[in-house]
């Protein structure tokens, strides 16, 4: 919300200046966000009034005028405005001025062979309005010489304010005052309210039929009104606060707005079919409104119409064909109550904001109906003149006075500073809340502005929030002796070691979002978790898998020029039974860059990603020497075919998945290929026991290990890892470690088989190995590899 100093100075006594403002306001809670001041734009533009306007000697549009700035000495300025004439007081820019509409800098410059020395200002060139017809034309008696900033007032300074949700009572310039007052920053004038009687019944019937959705719905006509132009102070304010002047009518509506956080609506009284009701919209219904947009009603909606159809969405945006323009002389001046829940829901459900809305759905004052129309009314006889009608009061506002149970001593012990009673209860009375003590137990009563006050908590906010939130001492939490405890728990651990190591590796960690489109995650699975509001389509549902999201950060790289893209995330999977938390790796690119030693880049490929996978699973504390090597999960297009597989501690107990993702999934993220990827899913991990120690003490062996080749004829179909598997298999006791280091396929060797060659240790436990025990593991060794088809070379 923005305010000036010149407003704020309506509402507070005292010597204040921006400065005190700033300081004060981010002291007590409400951050200022900026601060700017529109002089800075008019430096260079004088009051100025031209003395003489002759014909120019080149051009019959053009005029060459004598205009006395107040030095004494007249400057000679081309102009080209029709409304240009000797006499005519007016804004001349000087040479070095910036012109704020398009950012020209003026100079001394020649037009058409004669010389002008800056230019005469039109509104539209200052920012200051539309019109653009002639320069702008001001009093006679405005001080010649003057800077424009000055005498307009353009010189007050804009605070620009950041409203907390709860605060609806300070969405008004008196809002603001009244909370600055009670820090002690001048002193808050009484509201003047005008007594206005009126001569006879409303020409209009006014009531509401929807008691839930608007509560309480006051008005009074007006007849003989002139709609012309708003005066310049108001003009002036509105348009500091951004918003443009209309009419008076118009403008006196937004001003009560701005001014005191009240919204109401005005309308044209030539406009309406009988009587004005508040009530439900009928499904269907439709209302064009003031953005010229149409909007199709449901019966959720509260709306204001009249027997020919809906003229406003209710405490959200007036319709355009009710509004007032300058033909109207008899109006409607409407005050209502809205409840704040109904209006919330109709704002989202039509996706259409406004300033009346955000008032409306914090939640106004409702007690403050009788005084605003009082001031709407007061306003418009002193602008616009009329015959005003007595007020309609159709239904009744929820204005109740609530009260809260208080002790003093809760600003030490929630608030964490001790507060003297008598500072408290002036902080409140302050801010418009009536305290009455009991003994030392206060019952304070709510204003009726604050609708966020429910409990004591509350009360201690205000306190301490003028009192100072500053002021409240750092005291440090009570800390036990000794070595304090860890927090961590092996999850956080597990995903910490992971994640260095996965850097160290030269990964580059991503964080994506845990929301993704229905496309993207139909390679996937689809999603099972569909947001009911979601932010956007694209942000719909929660992931099932982190690699969209990788995909998305590898195309965005690939697209800025990235060779080599190595990203991980360590992050939560959301699947039909719960959450599962994921390490993700994506590599797209070139392994290494080309050079003289290495020759051309070669790319990613499976086997690079199986690297990655089985040193992750290492740090992670899986037994990676004991994976198997399988088929790839089934289902859906995700992994390559032949360059993919999972790792398993058994048949089930799926630990990873790695290899090149295929060519349909990579072409639908617009990610170059080839790319490899890895999922770890950590949850599988099995977790280490948590008696004992976590790792045994190094105890090398006694004896010398012994290492004895074996070479296999076995069928190509054979999978090297389960031969290996079945040889370490073979004797446990005395195989500690078997490792394929060949195979070969070709000469020598059969069509249909390869030849497998695998390293066996053996590792003796008391004694060293005798020829006869040597033997006999080898025959237990060709034995378990007989069983899957393989058969010991000659």
């Amino acid at each position: 919300m923005k305010i000036t100093l010149d407003w704020l100075k309506e509402h507070l006594d005292g010597d204040v200046t921006v400065a005190d403002v700033v300081a004060t306001l981010n002291r007590i809670g409400h951050e200022v966000e900026g601060v700017e001041n529109p002089a800075e734009k008019l430096a260079g533009f004088r009051v100025a009034r031209v003395l003489t306007a002759e014909r120019h000697p080149q051009a019959d549009k053009l005029q060459v005028l004598s205009v006395d700035t107040g030095d004494g000495t007249p400057l000679q300025v081309v102009c080209g405005a029709p409304n240009a004439r000797a006499g005519l007081v007016g804004v001349l820019g000087l040479p070095g001025a910036v012109v704020p509409a398009n950012g020209m800098e003026l100079k001394v410059s020649a037009i058409r062979g004669v010389e002008s020395n800056g230019m005469m200002c039109s509104t539209r060139e200052l920012e200051l309005g539309d019109d653009h017809d002639g320069i702008i034309e001001l009093p006679e008696d405005a001080p010649i010489g003057t800077s424009f900033a000055d005498y307009s007032g353009a010189g007050d300074a804009v605070i620009d304010i950041s409203i907390t949700p709860n605060r609806q009572d300070c969405m008004g310039v008196r809002g603001i005052a009244r909370d600055l007052a009670a820090a002690g920053l001048g002193t808050l004038k009484p509201l003047e309210v005008p007594t206005i009687a009126g001569t006879s019944a409303p020409a209009t019937e006014i009531r509401t039929d929807d008691p839930e959705g608007c509560p309480a719905f006051y008005g009074r006509t007006i007849s003989g009104v002139a709609n012309g132009t708003a005066p310049e102070w108001m003009r002036r304010r509105l348009e500091a606060v951004g918003q443009r002047s209309i009419s008076a009518l118009v403008d006196i509506s937004n001003y009560v707005m701005f001014d005191l956080g009240r919204p109401s609506h005005i309308y044209d009284r030539a406009q309406l079919t009988g009587a004005l009701v508040a009530r439900r919209a009928r499904d269907g219904e439709t209302v064009t409104a003031l953005n010229g947009k149409d909007y199709t009603l449901t019966d959720t909606m509260t709306v204001i119409a009249d027997d020919s159809g809906v003229h406003d969405i209710a405490g959200i945006m007036g319709g355009e064909h009710s509004g007032c323009s300058e033909t109207t002389t008899d109006v409607l001046v409407e005050v209502a109550y809205f409840t704040p829940e109904r209006i919330a829901l109709t704002g989202q459900a039509l996706g259409l904001t406004s300033d009346a809305r955000s008032r409306f759905e914090r939640g106004v004052d409702p007690a403050f109906l009788d005084d605003a129309t009082a001031i709407v009314t007061g306003h418009i006889l002193a602008i616009c003149g009329g015959t005003p009608s007595a007020t309609t009061h159709a239904g009744t506002p929820p204005a109740e006075v609530r009260h809260i149970d208080y002790d003093p001593a809760l600003s030490a012990t929630l608030g964490g500073i001790a507060i003297a009673p008598d500072r408290q209860k002036d902080i409140l009375t302050a801010l418009g809340f009536t305290v009455l003590d009991q003994a030392g137990r206060w019952q304070v009563a709510v204003p009726s502005w604050r609708r966020d006050m429910d409990g004591p908590a509350d009360v201690v906010e205000e306190v301490t929030r003028i009192h100072g939130f500053d002021a409240i001492p750092s005291t440090p939490l009570p800390r036990t002796d000794g070595v304090a405890r860890p927090t961590a728990t092996p999850d956080q651990l597990l995903e910490r070691r992971l994640r260095r190591s996965a850097a160290a590796a030269g990964f580059h960690e991503a964080v994506t979002w845990s929301f993704v489109s229905e496309r993207e995650a139909a390679p996937f699975g689809g999603g099972t978790w569909t947001l009911a509001n979601p932010i956007s389509e694209e942000l719909k549902v929660m992931r099932p898998s982190l690699l969209p999201g990788l995909l998305a950060g590898a195309q965005r790289n690939q697209h800025r020029g990235a060779g080599s893209i190595r990203l991980f995330e360590i992050g939560r999977r959301y699947l039909a039974d719960a959450e599962h938390p994921t390490l993700a790796i994506v590599m797209a690119g070139d392994k290494s860059a080309r050079g003289w030693q290495a020759g051309k880049a070669a790319p990613f490929d499976a086997f690079d990603a199986k690297a990655a996978a089985l040193a992750l699973l290492g740090a992670a504390g899986a037994p990676a020497d004991r994976l198997q090597v399988m088929e790839p999960v089934a289902g859906g297009n995700i992994w390559h075919p032949g360059q993919s597989a999972t790792l398993r501690l058994g048949p089930k107990a799926v630990l990873a998945e790695f290899g090149a993702l295929h060519p349909a999934l990579t072409r639908a993220f617009d990610v170059a290929g080839p790319v490899m990827a890895v999922q770890i899913f950590l949850d599988a991990i099995p977790a280490k026991r948590a008696s004992g120690p976590a790792r045994a003490a190094f105890a090398p062996p006694a004896l010398q290990s012994v290492r004895r080749d074996f070479a296999f004829l076995a069928p190509e179909t054979l999978a090297a890892a389960e031969l290996v598997r079945a040889i370490r298999g073979a004797d446990k006791a005395s195989i500690v470690d078997a490792r394929l280091f060949d195979r070969f396929a070709g000469q020598g060797v059969p069509d249909g088989q390869v030849s497998l060659a695998v390293e066996v240790e053996l590792q003796p436990a008391e004694k060293s190995f005798a020829d006869a025990d040597l033997k006999a593991i080898a025959d237990k060794v060709v034995a378990a590899a007989a069983k899957l088809g393989a058969v010991l070379r000659g």
